[in-house]
């Protein structure tokens, strides 16, 4: 026996009965599954205000800690990557905002037409 040989590599059969967590086989972002950089679905995170708001907050500290050990350039990455989220945050806010005031007007309105029926069911009777 020869205990030094070294042994040929032999690459493993790909598995395709596991499941993907968050995507699918037939979306039109799979066009090439092996490269996981080229498939990136969310999940969910950047919805999430207060997660946002957060990740908002621990870049613009790192870039404060990258100004102070003297790197301009990283800093000013971590202040783009902080305006990225800042930008995301107002939208969530706006989106916020837009549906509580809808959701404000249409209980005005429901309770406008419910002190309109309860006038005319009075004028009537």
């Amino acid at each position: 026996m020869n205990n030094n040989r070294r042994r040929n590599f032999r690459p493993r059969s790909q598995k395709n009965n596991f499941r993907r967590r968050g995507s699918s086989l037939n979306s039109s972002n799979s066009t090439n599954l092996n490269n996981g950089n080229l498939v990136f679905t969310r999940n969910g995170s950047m919805n999430n205000i207060h997660n946002v708001e957060k990740t908002m907050q621990k870049y613009q500290q790192l870039a404060k800690d990258a100004q102070s050990n003297g790197d301009p350039v990283l800093a000013q990455n971590y202040l783009q990557h902080a305006d990225h989220y800042l930008r995301r945050y107002n939208e969530l806010n706006e989106k916020r905002d837009n549906f509580s005031e809808k959701t404000n007007s249409n209980e005005k309105s429901m309770s406008n037409e419910e002190s309109l029926e309860k006038a005319s069911q009075a004028a009537t009777n």
